[in-house]
C-alpha cells in the first residue's frame, strides 16, 4: 500500500477516466477489469483519496512503474493541449517571465516557437499587455533578419501564447560565454561586421516603420549554423509616435545595463531609433573585444559609468581591430544622442563601407562638418574626434604661446650647446 499511497499522491480523481481509457489501450487490463476497479474505489470509505490507479495497482492490473508511465504520458497529452492547433514538443528556453516551446502548427504542419506565460502573471495586467504589443509590435515586421511572428491569444487553459517563427541556433550570448555554459568563441573584426550589418539592416526595416525595439543585446540575437542573425525578443519594443505609452514609462529605466543607451536609464520619455543605435553600437563593441563597453560589481554602478565614463575606445583593447570600427563605436555610442549617428541607414552603410576595407564615411563627416559648423560660429579650435565638441580654447590662449616660447628658446640653446662642442673639437 505504501507504493500505491505514494503515487496516489500524484494523480488527480478527475483523471479516472482517462487512466481508464489508457490502460484499456495499452492492453494492461479489459473494460471489465477496469469498470470492477471502479466500483471498488467507490465502495472505499474516502474514494477521493484513492484513484483509479491505486486500485488498479492494489489487484495486480498495472504495476507502479506502469502508473508513473501512464502519469507521464498523461502529462504529455495536457501540455499538448494547452494551446489549440499546436502540439508542444519540447521546451527550449525559460526565463522568469515566461517559457518557450518548440511546437508543431497542426494546420500547417510546421515547427514553430511558443512563448508560454506562467498562469501567474495573468494577473499583472501592465505584463500581460506588454506580452500582447510583443506579438502586434512583431506583426508589423517582416525580414529575414526578424523573427517573425505569427500568433498571439489566449487558450481555454488559461495561457497567454505567443506563436513565432522557430529558428535553430544559438544567441550571440551563449555562443560567447566560456565552457561549459557556452562556446567561448571570440568573433573575428569580419565576423562582427557581417553579423551587425545584418542586424542593423533589421532595425533600419522596424524604424522605418516606426518601432523601437529597446534591447538590442547578445541575447536577443540568434545565430543559425548557416551564418543568419536574426533579431528577436521585441518584448519592449514601441511605437516611436505612442505618446501613451511614453508617459506610462517615464522615469523608468528599460532595458539592459550592459547595453542601455544614456537617455534610457534617465527614463526620458521621447526615446527614439537613437537608444537602438547606442545599443547597436555597446553590442558591437562586446563582439570585437570580448566584453561589454562598461563592466562593474552591480547593474546601477554600470548604468552610472553609461552616464558618465568616457568610453575606452574598443582598438585601444584590441589591436588588431581597423580604426573604421572603433570610429563606428564611438559615434554610435555618444552618450549625447544628437552626436549618434542620424539615421540607422547611415550606420548600415558605414558598416558595409567598413567590410570593403574603406574608412566609415558618416562617422566622419558628420562630426567634421559639426566641428567646422563650431569653429565658424565660435572662433574656438575643438576637438576633431568621433564623438568630440570638447573646447580646446587652450591651444589659443596666451599661456599655449608663451610655453611654445620657452619650448623654442629651450631647443635654440640645445642647438648652441651642441655647435660649442663640435668647434672644440
Amino acid at each position: 500500500m505504501a507504493q500505491s499511497d505514494s503515487y496516489a499522491s500524484g494523480l488527480n480523481s478527475s483523471l479516472d477516466s482517462e487512466v481508464g481509457k489508457v490502460v484499456v489501450d495499452l492492453g494492461l487490463a479489459t473494460k471489465t477489469e477496469v469498470e470492477f476497479c471502479r466500483e471498488q474505489q467507490k465502495q472505499s470509505s474516502d474514494p477521493n483519496q484513492r484513484s483509479l490507479a491505486d486500485v488498479l495497482i492494489e489487484h495486480s492490473f498495472i504495476t507502479v512503474n506502469q502508473a508513473k508511465r501512464i502519469r507521464s504520458q498523461l502529462d504529455d497529452r495536457r501540455r499538448e493541449n494547452q494551446i489549440p492547433g499546436y502540439r508542444l514538443l519540447q521546451k527550449i528556453g525559460k526565463g522568469a517571465m515566461a517559457t518557450v516551446y518548440k511546437a508543431r502548427q497542426e494546420s500547417l504542419d510546421r515547427i514553430v516557437a511558443i512563448k508560454v506565460l506562467p498562469k501567474r502573471m495573468n494577473d499583472n495586467t501592465e505584463f500581460v499587455e506588454r506580452f500582447y504589443k510583443e506579438g502586434r509590435a512583431a506583426a508589423r515586421l517582416s525580414h529575414n533578419n526578424i523573427v517573425q511572428a505569427y500568433d498571439v491569444g489566449y487558450s481555454p487553459e488559461g495561457y497567454h501564447y505567443f506563436v513565432m517563427e522557430y529558428v535553430e541556433g544559438k544567441t550571440l550570448y551563449d555562443i560567447m560565454q566560456p565552457p561549459p555554459v557556452g562556446d567561448g568563441r571570440a568573433f573575428s573584426e569580419a565576423e562582427a561586421l557581417e553579423i551587425m550589418i545584418q542586424i542593423t539592416g533589421a532595425l533600419t526595416h522596424a524604424h522605418d516603420r516606426g518601432l523601437i525595439h529597446r534591447d538590442v543585446k547578445p541575447k536577443n540575437i540568434i545565430f543559425t549554423p548557416q551564418g543568419v542573425a536574426k533579431l528577436t525578443d521585441l518584448g519592449l519594443a514601441r511605437a516611436m509616435d505612442d505618446k501613451g505609452a511614453a508617459e506610462s514609462e517615464a522615469g523608468k529605466a528599460y532595458g539592459t545595463p550592459y547595453y542601455i543607451s544614456p537617455e534610457q536609464i534617465r527614463g526620458e520619455v521621447d526615446i527614439d531609433f537613437r537608444s537602438d543605435i547606442y545599443s547597436l553600437g555597446a553590442t558591437l563593441y562586446h563582439l570585437v573585444t570580448g566584453h561589454p563597453p562598461f563592466e562593474a560589481e552591480t547593474p546601477t554602478a554600470v548604468m552610472h559609468k553609461h552616464l558618465k565614463e568616457p568610453l575606452v575606445p574598443p582598438d585601444h583593447i584590441n589591436a588588431a581591430l581597423s580604426a573604421g570600427v572603433s570610429e563606428i563605436v564611438e559615434v554610435a555610442m555618444a552618450k549625447r544622442r544628437e552626436d549618434r549617428y542620424a539615421s540607422t541607414r547611415d550606420l548600415l552603410e558605414d558598416l558595409e563601407t567598413v567590410r570593403k576595407g574603406d574608412p566609415p564615411s558618416h562617422a566622419r563627416r558628420d562630426v567634421n562638418i559639426d566641428a567646422l559648423e563650431k569653429i565658424e560660429e565660435t572662433g574656438k579650435t575643438i576637438d576633431l574626434a568621433p564623438g568630440g565638441g570638447f573646447d580646446k580654447t587652450f591651444w589659443n590662449s596666451p599661456t599655449f604661446i608663451i610655453w611654445v616660447l620657452v619650448a623654442l628658446a629651450i631647443s635654440v640653446l640645445i642647438n648652441f650647446a651642441v655647435l660649442l662642442v663640435e668647434l672644440k673639437k
